[in-house]
């Protein structure tokens, strides 16, 4: 019987310029069908531009949602491009961390975040007169701060930030606006996703 998965966050979760087969929710719940594992087509609440805050007040409009087998969240790049503090995203991020456990019925183990990619590395990052390195400290600094808040909480957490860096420079890693994933991007998250993901769904 499929499990339910519902993913939570931002541009990066509803794949901004890419088929809805190439989301990297959508590649994760294929790609761990070879595996025994089945989910259904995540439920899917993500919009390009949202911050924390917004998150949470999607969330509370879409209320109830019930119960999931598995939760995703992947939030903050806007936070940070919108130059909000690092303190304030923890706080943000903490309560939308508590609210994912929520969901997969108070299992943090159910639960997976994946960090901020650093869209500083990118043409478009490029040309944000903040630079490169400022952009790329700052998210350090918030992909840190999730890290240790999902340290805290028991729920995995895998860092995509370095690859991100890494493929930035490669034009069929991203999209054609020079900013978001492409599909091949998102393929490469979630090759690093899915061994986590297995393991955590694997367990009773």
């Amino acid at each position: 019987m499929a499990r339910s998965y519902l993913a939570l966050g931002d541009s990066y979760t509803i794949g901004e310029a890419v088929p809805e087969s190439g989301r990297w929710p959508v590649q994760l719940a294929a790609g761990l069908r070879p595996h025994g594992i089945e989910l259904d087509a995540p439920r899917i609440i993500a919009t390009t531009g949202w911050t924390t805050d917004e998150l949470a007040l999607a969330l509370d409009l879409a209320e109830p949602l019930g119960e999931w087998d598995f939760v995703s969240l992947l939030i903050g790049v806007n936070n940070q491009y919108r130059g909000r503090s690092a303190a304030q995203y923890a706080g943000e991020y903490r309560e939308l961390l508590e609210r994912a456990i929520g969901y997969a019925r108070g299992r943090p183990e159910r639960v997976l975040a994946l960090s901020i990619p650093d869209w500083g590395a990118t043409p478009f990052g490029a040309q944000d007169k903040r630079g490169a390195a400022t952009i790329g400290a700052e998210l350090d600094v918030y992909n840190i701060t999730a890290g240790e808040i999902c340290a805290r909480h028991g729920v995995a957490f895998v860092d995509i930030a370095p690859l991100s860096r890494e493929l930035a420079a490669d034009p069929a890693m991203l999209a054609e606006d020079g900013l978001h994933p492409s599909a091949r991007m998102y393929a490469r998250w979630t090759d690093m996703a899915l061994p986590v993901a297995q393991g955590l769904l694997g367990r009773d």
